[in-house]
């Protein structure tokens, strides 16, 4: 199964999409915005990722700032922030077979197939 985790107001995320319908693939759209990862598929992503949750936020988002978020806070704290306020999830994240990656540049994705 293919997910992605899709704000259809960004071109990154729409170009991603796009890209694997391309490849005649038919994901599971998530309107992630709606829809919010809980804090347990965050920690999943970032562990699959390799990464750490400041890595998958919009750190330059006024929301960032407005929320008192900073760049050196623990992990919990920023998973908590993203799982409370998902538009602070840099976009598109695609889920596939246990991969995940990130849709910066969308291309990115297409090492998951």
């Amino acid at each position: 199964m293919t997910e992605i985790w899709h704000n259809p107001r960004c071109s990154k995320s729409r170009q991603t999409l796009a890209l694997l319908e391309e490849r005649g693939l038919t994901p599971t759209i998530r309107l992630y915005q709606q829809d919010a990862p809980t804090e347990a598929e965050l920690c999943t992503v970032l562990g699959v990722l390799g990464i750490p949750a400041i890595s998958l936020m919009r750190t330059g988002d006024a929301l960032f700032k407005e929320l008192g978020l900073t760049k050196d806070m623990d992990e919990d704290r920023l998973i908590a922030a993203m799982a409370g306020h998902p538009a602070l999830i840099e976009r598109p994240v695609v889920l596939h077979d246990g991969k995940v990656a990130l849709g910066r540049p969308p291309e990115s994705v297409l090492d998951l197939f």
